[in-house]
């Protein structure tokens, strides 16, 4: 070996060896997760949590500790010694009478050195008056077990303008809870899906095709026999199938049965296991690649005018474009999954998928390109390869106000009989709602508070059993049975209506938290609709707004 030679593999040994950086140490296993592009999304994002409770603080840890650029907590109310004894964000001896935000920032910002923490000290109702200019400034808002009268006022502010930031709706009482996250579109390239894409084995590319007809499969060594990659042998094996059927591939059950007998009969030695795993996944070769329902419901949800307001609906005109044209499929990707195979036989067949995906690439950035210049849309090419690269699981949520489904008595009667545990326990927070609303007024008057959402007492306000009942029978109309379901959480949200426990905080704060990573990173598919937790029976559940 040459001294040149010597120096270049020493130079190669070192950099794999290198040391990562201290940012890359602290936050090795969330990149893992979403990456470094989700992490730069998160380390400029500008967080506003209303309120400085114990559910506040908790979800705010799982935001400090990742990374988040900035937070800020909005609360005007003073430390009481009920805080202390449930939020571990507050100091027992130094943070009683004084204000929350600015105890719970201090004490947060020692977690994470790189986070930015503020405390705004003014009552949420007067910045509601201000109106919509404040809340702009930040990524996403988060409100917890705030004043009913106050979310509503705030949701209804971020909802009159698509370019306010998304808004989650925190709420609980005892150890019921849920949350809601209010956004008008919300576009997910990066989804994680565990969906793999298609290897197009029933469409296959000429390079791969003329690899798999050029092997001779009967005078191969055996080593190398036992070594080729299950893609090639379906291809070769649905291609004799083809020609000797009239150019159709298996479609009845019989057919399918036979395809996988003669994958099956190509095998010399039953160790041959790249054959067992070809019979496996046989039913690659006569599922027809074609486009996936959710990005099928992308194109059918298209604008007939695109705006360069919003470049996914110009990459995804683009990617229908480019399913008009033969092989009528997504782009290639260049991932394969891992096979039984032999390294060079592996590496060769990885080459010809990635040489394909990059000529496929290319066509589809050229087609952006076009779109872009008729919408003056402005796209950058890192973005179109993501896309491209992630085609199959894309999906553009519709989200909708919060609110909205206690609006619709139908909605709410044909949700109960689905899910009642779920739709129950909404029923119940929503009642509790609507009575808080109903009593706060003249109970922070009595106790000389400008606003409901001041906590200058120490009475609580407590709704009766009856009170809430009540209350859900008139949402859903008198016809309505109230099963046992709904008569179990109201009774949780009569015996705690105002409570914050600890474990229901912690809980409900790791939620919250990964859901405002998904829309803060884009990455994921965040819960569309109501989120509802019951820790009394431990299960949670969802449904559609």
């Amino acid at each position: 070996m040459s001294f040149s030679e010597s120096q270049d593999l020493e130079t190669a040994t070192t950099a794999i060896q290198s040391q990562p950086d201290n940012k890359t140490r602290r936050y090795d296993r969330q990149l893992r997760l979403w990456a470094a592009s989700g992490q730069s999304a998160l380390e400029r994002a500008r967080v506003l949590v209303i309120s400085a409770s114990a559910l506040s603080t908790s979800l705010l840890k799982n935001l400090v500790l990742p990374g988040v650029g900035h937070f800020t907590i909005l609360d005007h109310h003073a430390t009481r010694p009920s805080d202390i004894g449930n939020n571990f964000f507050l100091d027992p001896d130094a943070s009683l009478g004084r204000n929350r935000a600015e105890e719970a920032v201090r004490l947060l910002g020692e977690l994470n050195d790189g986070v930015e923490g503020h405390a705004d000290t003014r009552d949420i109702a007067d910045v509601l008056a201000l109106g919509a200019e404040y809340f702009s400034g930040f990524t996403l808002v988060i409100a917890v077990n705030l004043d009913p009268s106050l979310v509503e006022q705030l949701s209804t502010l971020l909802w009159q303008d698509a370019a306010c930031p998304p808004l989650i709706v925190v709420r609980s009482a005892g150890f019921i809870a849920e949350f809601f996250v209010q956004f008008h579109e919300h576009d997910v390239i990066e989804s994680h899906s565990e969906t793999a894409p298609s290897l197009r084995i029933d469409k296959p590319f000429p390079e791969l095709l003329d690899h798999a007809l050029q092997l001779d499969l009967e005078h191969m060594d055996p080593t190398d026999h036992g070594h080729i990659p299950y893609v090639v042998i379906l291809v070769r094996a649905l291609e004799d199938w083809k020609r000797e059927h009239g150019g159709s591939p298996p479609t009845t059950t019989a057919d399918k049965r036979a395809f996988k007998d003669a994958v099956s009969a190509l095998q010399r030695h039953q160790d041959e296991e790249n054959f067992s795993e070809a019979v496996a996944n046989a039913y690659r070769a006569y599922t027809t690649t074609g486009v996936p329902s959710n990005v099928q419901a992308l194109f059918d949800a298209l604008p007939d005018q695109l705006s360069p307001a919003r470049p996914f609906a110009t990459l995804v005109a683009a990617l229908q474009e480019f399913t008009k044209q033969p092989p009528y499929a997504l782009p290639l990707s260049a991932t394969l999954p891992d096979m039984k195979s032999d390294t060079e036989s592996y590496v060769a067949l990885q080459k010809m998928y990635g040489r394909r995906a990059e000529k496929e690439r290319g066509v589809f950035r050229e087609l952006v390109n076009k779109l872009s210049a008729e919408t003056g849309s402005v796209i950058a090419r890192d973005v179109v390869d993501l896309f491209c690269k992630n085609a199959h699981g894309l999906f553009g949520l519709q989200g909708k106000r919060w609110g909205d489904l206690d609006t619709s008595r139908e909605r709410l009667v044909e949700l109960l009989a689905a899910s009642p545990r779920e739709t129950a326990t909404h029923l119940a927070l929503s009642a509790l709602s609507t009575w808080l609303a109903r009593h706060s007024v003249a109970h922070a008057q009595s106790n000389g508070s400008a606003h409901p959402n001041s906590q200058t007492s120490n009475t609580e306000l407590r709704p009766t059993e009856e009170d809430l009942l009540a209350l859900v029978q008139g949402a859903l109309g008198d016809g309505v049975e109230l099963g046992k379901e709904v008569q179990d959480a109201v009774g949780e949200a009569a015996r705690a209506p105002t409570a914050d426990l600890p474990n229901v905080a912690a809980f409900m704060g790791g939620l919250v938290a990964q859901e405002a990573i998904k829309m803060i990173t884009k990455q994921y598919v965040p819960i569309n609709g109501h989120c509802v937790i019951d820790l009394v029976d431990t299960w949670t559940g969802v449904i559609n707004a």
